[in-house]
């Protein structure tokens, strides 16, 4: 079992795709992490029910306020393909100022202890719903809801932790 990753950690290497205008592009965490002030948050999936009502719409309506707190890059997660975190962007009027990453096979998610088993429920391995600060690739605020929960990585909640 993954430990769940800590305030303090460093945020792990590796590759990941993300959605854009042009299609699919590869990034790597350093890219999106290293010497920048990041609001990475995560979702179980896609279209689903609370992601699609409230997190990642939260998100798209605080993100000026967001960066006008020092914050360099926002950065929306889920596991699904760049396909689909493209046309989400697309259908939730999702523009440039949120990166939409693909952790296509729960690299990311595996690799933060953040990961949640939604198989029996037909959803097959997914990300638990959180949200971090993170300063130059470091953790400074962990946000990590109870399962079902939706109160602790809202946008406003990360407005207030900034």
């Amino acid at each position: 079992m993954t430990q769940t990753i800590q305030v303090g950690d460093t945020i792990p290497a590796m590759k990941l795709m993300t959605a854009t205008p042009s299609g699919p592009q590869e990034v790597s965490t350093e890219e999106l992490f290293k010497g920048k002030k990041v609001v990475l948050f995560a979702v179980p999936g896609a279209y689903t029910p609370t992601c699609s009502a409230k997190h990642l719409p939260g998100f798209v309506q605080h993100v000026g306020e967001i960066k006008a707190k020092g914050v360099d890059t926002v950065v929306c997660m889920a596991v699904n393909d760049p396909f689909v975190m493209g046309a989400w962007a697309n259908d939730q009027n999702v523009d440039s100022s949120i990166v939409m990453l693909a952790d296509g096979s729960a690299a990311l998610t595996k690799a933060l202890g953040l990961e949640l088993d939604l198989t029996a429920r037909g959803l097959g391995l997914r990300s638990q719903r959180f949200a971090m600060i993170v300063d130059d690739s470091k953790v400074t605020h962990l946000m990590i809801e109870a399962p079902g929960g939706f109160d602790v990585s809202r946008a406003e909640a990360v407005l207030a932790a900034l």
